[in-house]
């Protein structure tokens, strides 16, 4: 990749690196709820309520990515979210305390939080999937969590199930066919009470005004609040949980066939971040978790090191400071097993596409992007288009031609070789005025050299804190750069 001249080598231009604090507040303040059309307006603050989505840390195993520790990315420290109800997958979900209490101020469904909308509307984002609500009852194909977490799989039934009780279906808010659970627990699987529950949860919180959403979260007398007190260690009543589940199956379906669903769907033009992390971790579970082993295969001090970018980390990025559209282009060299090719399609409904070149990630990718595809038909929304490339982003054609027309671009080079760094700074000459790359080390720095001295004529750069708990690979905070092509 010669392309630079020694002789003719280009005149630096003077080095500025702007250096911004990045607060994140981890308990927001309560405000009132925006309406959208009748609608609540969805929650710009990742997790606000930790109700809604299970941790995405929790299937990836701390040793996923050989990535260098520093001071301040020491490992094993983790971020305490407070479970309501269900309980975390390391213990189970049947064995929760009784969630009555008498003190108000402590219950959840009093207190939901909404925070003001602060993201900028996309009116061209068009969230209903247009396969998803049609006359017949279609099969989206999915990977059923009965698949994965079963008798059938040697995990034992929830206390109190009987063997012919285990069975059950799961209705989403579409014209598909409903997932198959069993009410099971072991260790690493899913927990298969919590999903459900989470999903009723999402339902009610996106597709549903307030008073649509009455009967399904409402604290006294909710499908979501029967079933929580069936499962509680007080209760233990499966057949209760079971009657509580086919009445919110019966009452959803009805939604959908009159087309209230789909209508509340066209009514607004972004998924929460809360859901948008719940789709992927359910995908992920599904078919990264079980075969997570395959990605510890790798070479010690090799540019083919793997460690992931969490969800906030993304919805951060893409959401708040590159203001990415559904009309843009996403790209991300060294895409792994693709769970950011595949949240910026969802969460920003853009085009986006990914490169990888180790086999083992390259499969695990494919498996993922087939059961989101056919995840996001079982929600009823629309992703934009996503196109994963094996090989190497140097050489591959279409990534190269792609590249011309990137609005962003991310790149996880921390543990890059400084001759891949190199290299890609060859490789920006052809970006578009404006284009971002988000590294999580700089392209430019103090060292004098002609490919140094390029990058500082061609990239503006601005330094950033990511949040503790944001990589996989470390707990703490670390540094990022978003740079601009001139």
């Amino acid at each position: 990749m010669g392309i630079f001249n020694h002789k003719n080598k280009l005149k630096p231009a003077p080095q500025q690196i702007r250096v911004e604090k990045v607060i994140v507040p981890t308990k927001p303040r309560p405000n009132l709820t925006p309406k959208t059309n009748g609608l609540r307006a969805p929650s710009s603050q990742y997790s606000a309520s930790p109700r809604l989505s299970p941790n995405p840390r929790l299937s990836r195993p701390k040793s996923a990515s050989p990535y260098p520790s520093s001071s301040d990315e020491r490992r094993g420290l983790t971020r305490k979210r407070k479970a309501v109800s269900s309980t975390p997958r390391d213990s189970p979900a049947f064995f929760g305390d009784d969630s009555e209490s008498e003190d108000e101020d402590n219950d959840p469904f009093r207190k939901r939080l909404r925070l003001s909308e602060t993201r900028s509307i996309d009116l061209n984002r068009k969230l209903r999937h247009k396969k998803a609500f049609g006359d017949g009852i279609r099969d989206p194909r999915i990977i059923h969590a009965a698949d994965i977490a079963s008798v059938a799989t040697k995990c034992p039934p929830i206390h109190g199930a009987k063997p012919e009780e285990v069975a059950i279906e799961l209705q989403y808010p579409s014209r598909c066919k409903r997932e198959r659970y069993e009410l099971v627990w072991q260790k690493d699987k899913i927990d298969a009470v919590k999903d459900i529950l989470a999903v009723v949860e999402h339902v009610a919180e996106t597709y549903l005004t307030d008073d649509e959403a009455k009967p399904f979260i409402d604290h006294n007398a909710s499908f979501r609040r029967q079933m929580e007190r069936a499962i509680s260690e007080k209760y233990r009543d499966v057949p209760v949980f079971r009657t509580a589940l086919q009445n919110y199956n019966d009452k959803l379906l009805e939604l959908v066939e009159n087309s209230t669903i789909s209508k509340n769907i066209d009514q607004i033009h972004h998924i929460p971040p809360s859901l948008v992390s719940f789709i992927l971790t359910q995908v992920y579970d599904r078919t990264v978790a079980p075969k997570v082993e395959m990605l510890t295969k790798y070479e010690m001090g090799s540019d083919n090191v793997y460690g992931e970018l969490l969800h906030p980390f993304i919805t951060k990025l893409l959401v708040d400071q590159t203001k990415m559209t559904s009309d843009q282009v996403f790209i991300d060299l060294g895409s792994g097993v693709g769970n950011v090719v595949l949240q910026a399609a969802l969460e920003i409904g853009c085009r986006s596409y990914g490169c990888e070149m180790m086999e083992n990630a390259c499969n695990l990718a494919e498996a993922q992007e087939k059961e989101f595809r056919s995840r996001c038909l079982l929600w009823g929304v629309a992703h934009g288009r996503v196109q994963l490339e094996r090989g190497d982003f140097r050489t591959n054609a279409k990534v190269l031609e792609k590249l011309k027309e990137a609005d962003v671009i991310l790149v996880n080079n921390k543990a890059f070789t400084s001759t891949l760094n190199d290299s890609l700074i060859n490789m920006f000459l052809d970006l578009k005025k404006g284009c971002k790359i988000i590294s999580l080390k700089s392209f430019v720095h103090e060292n004098k050299t002609a490919i140094n001295d390029v990058a500082n004529s061609i990239l503006d750069v601005q330094h950033y804190r990511y949040h503790e708990n944001w990589v996989s690979w470390a707990a703490a905070e670390g540094d990022y750069y978003i740079s601009t092509k001139k």
